[in-house]
């Protein structure tokens, strides 16, 4: 049976001509590759990156004016008590590079002086040779090699003594400028050991100068601390202020946060992960104050907890981050906040000095400040508050246990 006509009015096939599916995979292409550009366009470029870090430094530091504004706005016992504290900071980094400045000059100068001495015994050596040479010179009469002459029979034996003499008397030359250039070293180390020793002596002024310094200062800040004990007893206002500096600490977090929520400024590793298994910010020490626990009569309650521990130890980044911020704050004295990503900050307050500034990328171990008691406090004592968004968490449970 023949096959029967196709009828016209039969669906059209699906099937795309190949030049039609050609250009549709061109323009795929085209999108595909427009889209993977795009998104490398996006990827940051270290320079835009630092341009960001500058930027969120600049904002940070905006909120560090506006704190120290409003300091010196609202209290006037708390700005003493800053000015008295940074200058304790200032003079005590001052001293400490004085100090080793003294100990790399003083140990300069012994090196040169043992470098003198060595010199000296060489010398020694080279004049009591040539001492021996002109001793034997004298002995054989002023005219060597005339009497060489005179005496030899033998004009081979004669030519070997002749050279035999041409190399002493070179030795003798070659000997006498090594003493020459010896004594000449000797006369610039002399030089040398002279300018130490007066560069030496300008740094023992100068570290008396800064130890005075750092007597003054913590003068100012004993007064400074006094008169605010004095206000307080006067006036019973240890809650007030407990209360007004609770109050600066939370506004500074809430403006921090607002600086670095704009664009994160490093992408850590998450910090969640880590609770329980952090070391703690101080090598040694006891605990004086737990979160939560009541302070100032029950009224308030430790948002972070006190560490107490020797003045000048260590304190170190438990984990990796970037300050935030480093600067003194009332109730704090001068404290370092850290910025671990995905919204965790952490804060150590009441050091003596911080080493690192707004900006710095911090490791896990890093050594940030040293422990002290500003702020007020009234023995060297660390205080460790860690916050998750700007709510705070109870930090020992971060920490490994003791």
């Amino acid at each position: 049976m023949p096959n029967p006509t196709p009828r016209n009015d039969a669906r059209p096939s699906r099937a795309w001509p190949a030049a039609a599916v050609g250009l549709w995979l061109a323009l795929a292409g085209v999108a595909v590759a427009g889209d993977a550009w795009g998104q490398s366009a996006r990827k940051p470029t270290p320079a835009q990156k630092e341009a960001e870090l500058k930027k969120v430094n600049a904002r940070i530091e905006k909120v560090r004016k506006s704190v120290n504004a409003d300091i010196e706005k609202r209290d006037k016992l708390s700005a003493q008590l800053r000015d008295a504290e940074l200058s304790v900071q200032s003079a005590r980094r001052q001293l400490e590079e004085a100090r080793v400045q003294r100990i790399a000059s003083e140990a300069r100068l012994r090196e040169l002086e043992r470098e003198q001495r060595r010199k000296e015994e060489e010398l020694a050596a080279e004049r009591g040779a040539l001492a021996g040479e002109l001793r034997t010179a004298y002995v054989n009469g002023r005219e060597e090699q005339l009497k060489l002459l005179l005496n030899q029979q033998d004009p081979a034996s004669f030519g070997r003594m002749l050279a035999y003499y041409g190399y002493f008397g070179r030795a003798r030359a070659e000997r006498i400028n090594s003493i020459r250039d010896k004594l000449e070293h000797l006369a610039l180390l002399r030089e040398k050991i002279a300018a130490e020793t007066r560069r030496l002596q300008d740094l023992e002024a100068r570290q008396e100068q800064e130890l005075a310094a750092l007597k003054g200062a913590q003068q100012k800040r004993t007064r400074a601390v006094a008169a605010i004990e004095g206000d307080i007893k006067s006036k019973g206002g240890e809650i007030k202020r407990l209360q007004s500096q609770a109050h600066s600490l939370e506004k500074l977090i809430a403006d921090l946060r607002k600086a670095l929520q704009s664009k994160p400024v490093a992408k850590q590793a998450p910090f969640e992960p880590l609770r329980g298994k952090l070391p703690w910010p101080v090598q040694d020490g006891r605990v004086l104050a737990r979160f939560g626990q009541p302070r100032a009569g029950g009224s308030l309650k430790w948002q972070g907890m006190l560490i107490g521990t020797d003045r000048g130890a260590r304190v170190r980044a438990p984990f990796a981050g970037r300050v935030a911020y480093a600067d003194w704050l009332p109730g704090m004295g001068l404290m370092i906040v850290l910025d671990h990503g995905g919204g965790y900050l952490s804060l150590y307050g009441h050091n003596e000095e911080v080493f690192k500034k707004v900006g710095d990328p911090v490791a896990a171990g890093d050594v940030i400040g040293a422990v002290g008691d500003t702020g007020g406090h009234n023995q060297p004592a660390l205080y460790f508050e860690v916050r998750r968004g700007r709510e705070p968490v109870n930090p020992e449970r971060w920490l490994q246990r003791r």
